[in-house]
């Protein structure tokens, strides 16, 4: 027969309970599905948040749309249709763009808070998980509820903008064929050279008077100053002029927005919402509460991002460019206006932005979410429980 030792028997047990602790991931500072999971559920509680999210993301477009295809079946002569290329661009770049960084930073200064304001912080922590842990859970939570409502907003846009797009596309006033090459639309001004010449905006010395055709010639009506008359011609030669002139134009005018310009949007105002949500998780964690951190960033999106995008300050040229917001312009994609406060982009008129290369844009968009990140995680692992 053999006998077991006491101390054996203990030394075993320590063995087996060291083991044991090597599967404990409480220290680890990667969140698991269920923390992540405990996240969401926290923040889909809370109902007035979520219902501003869905108002702002897919309300306002949706409503707003809702309204066009309803004033124009029932007067299509004085509303014009509720899709097409201009209401796309202006819904994308002057409501979900600006607006919805805004609620997306909301989002996440609730998220950054939320422990701290409702007495929680305490209780996270003796379960002896990991601060990094429990900031880190918050970035996935967030993202799994501001990314979907985005993206359910801009495919309403999207299909509507497509599937009720004007028939004929209007330029200048005057009813075009889309999607014309150069050639083509100097051909087809030869065709319509009275529309062309007194219909598109033109520069320079042409100076076709409009009026009445009389055997083949445009004339002024009769009493005018300097009644003239001209030759079929020549009103050809012009209008193949002025189309030429205008074809720059004319060629970012489109019946509805492609499927690549659809694809290029979509990322980039996702992006913007994600930028807009890390952001301010990190700034309420940081600051320890909500109002300020909220405050803060819808000055940043309204009031200092247009200032500073357009307006160039010699001692302060360095400090706009590392702005997420002029960043995120220069990314814009071509064809889209500058949107309303947030600095911008690609095809849109008024002040131009101040300079900064694609590279720079990118590293300056990576700095901030990682840069954010790491203070409101920073800050976390140091705040007393």
């Amino acid at each position: 027969m053999t006998s077991v030792s006491a101390s054996a028997t203990s030394a075993g047990r320590l063995a087996t309970a060291g083991s044991n602790a090597s599967y404990d991931r409480r220290g680890s500072w990667l969140p698991t599905g269920a923390m992540i999971t405990t996240r969401i559920m926290e923040l889909r509680k809370r109902r007035g948040l979520m219902a501003a999210l869905i108002v702002v993301n897919i309300g306002i477009p949706a409503i707003f749309l809702t309204v066009r295809l309803i004033a124009h079946a029932v007067a299509p002569r004085s509303y014009g249709p509720a899709g097409g290329y201009d209401v796309f661009t202006a819904l994308v770049a002057g409501v979900m763009f600006v607006f919805g960084f805004i609620v997306a930073a909301t989002l996440g200064c609730t998220a950054g808070s939320v422990d701290l304001t409702e007495g929680m912080f305490r209780h996270l922590v003796i379960t002896g998980r990991s601060r990094l842990a429990l900031y880190f859970a918050r970035i996935p939570a967030g993202l799994a509820i501001i990314v979907p409502m985005v993206a359910a907003g801009f495919t309403i846009v999207c299909a509507v903008c497509v599937f009720a797009a004007p028939a004929k596309l209007n330029f200048d006033g005057v009813n075009v064929p889309p999607g014309l090459s150069l050639t083509g639309l100097q051909s087809w001004a030869k065709d319509h050279p009275k529309e062309v010449v007194c219909g598109f905006n033109y520069r320079g010395p042409i100076g076709v008077p409009c009026g009445i055709n009389q055997n083949g010639k445009i004339v002024t009506p009769p009493g005018s100053s300097g009644f003239t008359q001209i030759s079929s011609a020549t009103l050809k030669a012009d209008a193949v002029k002025i189309a030429t002139q205008g074809y720059a134009d004319y060629s970012r005018v489109f019946l509805y927005p492609s499927d690549m310009l659809m694809v290029k949007t979509g990322l980039w105002i996702e992006l913007e919402a994600a930028i807009g949500f890390i952001v301010g998780l990190g700034l309420a964690s940081l600051m320890g509460q909500r109002t300020v951190a909220v405050v803060l960033m819808i000055v940043l999106e309204i009031v200092l991002t247009p200032i500073f995008s357009h307006t160039a300050i010699r001692h302060l040229i360095n400090v706009q460019r590392g702005l997420v917001g002029l960043a995120m312009a220069h990314l814009e994609p071509g064809g889209l206006p500058r949107p309303f406060g947030g600095g911008g982009g690609g095809g849109g008129g008024g002040p131009s932005l101040v300079y900064e290369s694609t590279t720079v844009a990118v590293c300056v968009i990576v700095a901030w979410l990682v840069g954010w990140t790491a203070l409101g995680a920073w800050r976390m692992s140091k705040r007393d429980a």
